[in-house]
This record gives C-alpha cells, sequence and structure tokens, in this order.
C-alpha cells in the first residue's frame, strides 16, 4: 500500500505505509504546523480472472425498480393517492405471465427512474410464485443498457450466469434478460435495451 500526504498549502510527498495512521501523523511531519490529508491507495484484488472494468458506455442508468403487487389497480392506486405518482404505461405481458404499470412523477425529467408494480395473471407467473415464497414487495433492479447481446457476451465471460439464453421481449417493446441472483449478491437484477420510442 502507498500513503500519498498532501500538505497545505502545496507541498507533497509519500512516505512508506506506517503500521496505522496515528503513527503516520505523529512520525512524518514534513513541516511544522502543516494540515495533512491522507490519501491511501489499497490494491483491489478481483476474484474474477478479468479484471478489466464493463465499457462505460453499455450500462447508462438505473432503469426501474420492480415491486410484485397482488392486484395491479390498487397498487396504482395507494403510489398515486400517497406519493403522488403517475402511470404513465401499462400493458399485459402473457409470456412473462404479468400484467404490469410503470409510475413516476410528473415533474420526473425524461428517462428518470421509474417504478414498475408487477401483478400475476396466473398461478404459474414467476410473479406469482415470488409473492407466494416471499409476499408482496421488491423483486428487481433494472439497468438500462445499450447493447444487451454485448453486455450478455461480457458478463458471461466474467462467469456470469444469465437467466435467459437469449433476450426476450419487455415492457414497451424493451429487450431483456436476468442476471441470476445467486452471482448479483441476492438481487435479480434485469437487464434493459429500450426501443428507440421507449420513455418509461
Amino acid at each position: 500500500m502507498t500513503v500519498v500526504v498532501t500538505l497545505s498549502p502545496r507541498l507533497r510527498c509519500n512516505v512508506p505505509a506506517p503500521p496505522t495512521f496515528g503513527a503516520l501523523l505523529k512520525g512524518n511531519r514534513c513541516a511544522a504546523g502543516s494540515r495533512l490529508q491522507v490519501r491511501a491507495t489499497v490494491p483491489v484484488v478481483s476474484n474474477t480472472e478479468n479484471t478489466e472494468f464493463i465499457p462505460a458506455e453499455y450500462v447508462t442508468a438505473v432503469d426501474h425498480v420492480g415491486i410484485a403487487v397482488p392486484d395491479l389497480d390498487s397498487a396504482v392506486a395507494w403510489y398515486r393517492d400517497n406519493l403522488g405518482m403517475v402511470e404513465t404505461h401499462r400493458e399485459i405481458n402473457e409470456a412473462q405471465g404479468v400484467h404490469e404499470a410503470m409510475l413516476s412523477f410528473a415533474s420526473a425529467p425524461e428517462g428518470s427512474v421509474a417504478l414498475q408494480l408487477l401483478a400475476p395473471l396466473n398461478e404459474a407467473s414467476t410473479i406469482a410464485k415470488f409473492i407466494d415464497r416471499n409476499g408482496p414487495g421488491l423483486q428487481q433492479l433494472a439497468y438500462r443498457v445499450t447493447d444487451i447481446d454485448a453486455v450478455a457476451t461480457y458478463l458471461r465471460t466474467r462467469g456470469l450466469r444469465l437467466l435467459y439464453e437469449a433476450p426476450r421481449a419487455g415492457t414497451a417493446g424493451s429487450r431483456i434478460n436476468f442476471i441470476h441472483p445467486k452471482d448479483a449478491g441476492g438481487v435479480l437484477v434485469e437487464l434493459v435495451e429500450p426501443s428507440a420510442k421507449s420513455t418509461h
């Protein structure tokens, strides 16, 4: 570890890492009365062989937070009446077995993080099983991506498992996939590539 000491106003020196920062302040005074700013540079060891970061343009924002609810209309009314949120989109996704609504705030800029309410269409749907197992509540965290195929390829090279072999149809014409919760700290992470016309 390297410790960088910055002295006010413009002096700077590098010193060996001490056993404690107290020892640094006590034994390495570069100038009497100087104010020390200490920054430690600690090497980070990755748990994967590939230590490169994902390209910055691949993942651009948190897209939405998904909440499983037993009744969509009741849930929409609760967020409207208590938090002032407005419904911006609603659809039925037969393939996913859900009736869903996207909510936001009227004053929120376009592209802001949305709230997605997910109600089961039938007992066989993933959302129905989630509610049976956990009760209603937070079900997923979704990230907006620019190229879901490229992101999926990148994540797989790092050893992460995705739930679908190929992206599937999501909300408002988007393409989606999910990172397995066991590879994401217990969180169901959704990857969303919005359609060209989508604004939530």
